[in-house]
């Protein structure tokens, strides 16, 4: 396979990637919705180390466990983000 092929089939699985992390949000939205009716705390740590678990489980290839590991921390983050966020407005709209 050549470098354009290569980049290529890398856009198709990007694109696959974007669908996916939408679809994550619109359950990090409804999740967001669930916490402020409950009063739950935006970070569970322990529902964040469960799903590292999982995460690491499912790698198959343990060469990139670690940069896998960090992507969906990074993921987290930036959803507990979106979350605060989107917690905050809503507080500031009442």
């Amino acid at each position: 396979m050549n470098l354009e092929e290569i980049r290529q089939e890398i856009d198709q699985v990007d694109r696959s990637i974007v669908q996916l992390l939408e679809k994550r949000m619109d359950l990090v939205t409804q999740v967001t919705a669930y916490k402020k009716e409950t009063g739950k705390a935006v970070l569970d740590k322990d529902r964040e180390m469960q799903l590292l678990q999982k995460v690491a489980k499912n790698v198959q290839n343990p060469v990139y466990e670690a940069t896998i590991l960090a992507t969906y921390q990074d993921i987290m983050k930036h959803s507990r983000a979106f979350q605060s966020e989107r917690l905050q407005s809503q507080e500031e709209s009442l």
